[in-house]
């Protein structure tokens, strides 16, 4: 996509000598890359980005649907397995808990070893869980390994980190928001995907066999591996002295990971959750999994494929407005949610959330469009943004467990969801006033 820059036309021939000189050999390593640059990025600058932006969407993709695999296994264990519903949404909710964690640590690793690298390296990383999930399955397994083999999981949550720092730094600051968009919102489509992988297994061959969905993916993640290995570069990020400590002083990493709980929190947390929501509060409607099933995807497919269109709006009309008008909808939506529980109708119950996972999705794009809008102003832009991501990444993850822990506690107490759905319509209007003082009333 062509960007616009202040600078009028380039001479493209003089950009050409210092790409040919961005890969040395065989090492796949830009050793000079200077998106802002007209001349640079039309003379092939641009072609780079792309390759890698496609590359990186592959790999993080099967990284989220490996994190979400016990979204869908939950659906599995039938009564022969002993999980009752409460011990469901903790087999969801722990994967979230170390995909979070791991955010961090894998957005610094893009820095260390480079974007290529990393992403290799991360993807065999997913051959844990998907292998040990594969030997350990079946029933009569304790309900403990259960819950360690889907912790496990947790590893493909920290690849959207690593992956999204590493495409932050390859475009422009006109495009990065649009970039980031489709890099995250092709990523989180593997949450819908391994969901209709689970619909197509159960509808075939039933619910004995959750084995071979996760099989599936075995090949998959060595795809993933060998694709990355083989076409894309190592770009390093910028790594300034006491980076994390000015990172952590800095107000707007804490506002910018609330409002990430706000967006991703809710499309994380709805994903893994809504099909036992379903099944606990339908419970006439849904008699098997496969019912449930059919439900399940179309929500997170949405969220992901409207991120792009945020990022793209921000891009626009800034990452502030597009939020706030995004939290005000989803208050409204998590509103909408608490009505269709009193009244026990499974479709407004199906539209509100439905209609919630859209905004998250568009959330997600705009939220983080604000990054490196913010970060571009101080003295380590770049730097400042790669590990932002990282961290309000982590931060907003553990906004999923918060929805898997809201559900669980609400239904262990009332039998239903209400209590969390009053929770949802606080949250938002909590991110909505942060996002209009901080951002939107004094722009920062």
């Amino acid at each position: 996509m062509p960007v616009t820059h202040p600078t009028g036309s380039p001479d493209v021939r003089e950009a050409a000598p210092a790409l040919r000189r961005l890969l040395p050999g065989r090492r796949r390593e830009l050793t000079d890359w200077h998106p802002e640059d007209p001349a640079f990025w039309q003379a092939g600058g641009a072609g780079i980005a792309r390759r890698n932006l496609l590359w990186s969407v592959v790999a993080e993709h099967v990284g989220f649907s490996v994190w979400s695999l016990w979204s869908v296994l939950v659906l599995f264990l039938g009564p022969e397995y002993g999980v009752d519903p409460a011990g469901k949404f903790l087999l969801t909710a722990l994967p979230t808990a170390l995909g979070a964690l791991l955010r961090v640590p894998y957005a610094r690793a893009v820095a260390v070893f480079g974007g290529r690298t990393w992403t290799v390296v991360s993807a065999l990383l997913l051959l844990v869980p998907t292998v040990a999930t594969a030997v350990v399955l079946e029933p009569g397994t304790p309900y403990g390994t259960l819950l360690l083999t889907a912790c496990l999981a947790g590893v493909g949550g920290g690849n959207f980190a690593s992956s999204m720092a590493n495409i932050n730094a390859y475009y422009p600051q006109a495009l990065k928001g649009w970039a980031l968009g489709v890099n995250a919102g092709g990523g989180n489509l593997g949450v819908p995907a391994v969901q209709l992988a689970g619909l197509a297994v159960l509808a075939t061959v039933g619910a004995a066999h959750p084995r071979l969905l996760v099989l599936l993916y075995v090949p998959l993640v060595v795809a993933a591996a060998v694709c990355a290995y083989l076409r894309m570069d190592d770009l390093r990020v910028p790594r300034p002295p006491g980076r994390w400590g000015v990172l952590l002083g800095w107000r707007h990493t804490w506002l910018i990971s609330l409002l990430y709980v706000g967006t991703f929190g809710s499309f994380i947390g709805f994903s893994f959750a809504f099909g036992q929501v379903l099944q606990v509060q339908f419970a006439d409607e849904f008699a098997t999994p496969v019912s449930a099933a059919y439900l399940t995807f179309l929500g997170p497919l949405l969220g992901s494929l409207v991120r792009p269109v945020g990022g793209r709006l921000a891009d626009r009309f800034g990452g502030a407005r597009v939020s706030l008008a995004v939290f005000a909808a989803m208050a409204g939506g998590a509103l909408l949610a608490l009505a269709a529980s009193r009244a026990h109708s499974l479709p407004l119950f199906v539209t509100a959330f439905t209609v919630l996972f859209v905004l998250s999705g568009l959330g997600n794009g705009s939220t983080y469009k604000m990054i490196p809008t913010l970060c571009r102003t101080t003295p380590d832009g770049e730097a400042r943004a790669s590990a932002l991501i990282g961290f309000a990444g982590a931060v907003g993850a553990f906004g999923g467990v918060l929805v898997n822990i809201a559900f669980r506690e609400s239904f262990l107490a009332v039998g239903n969801g209400d209590g969390a759905y009053v929770a949802f319509v606080a949250a938002y209007v909590v991110c909505a006033g942060v996002t209009w003082t901080a951002y939107v009333r004094r722009p920062a």
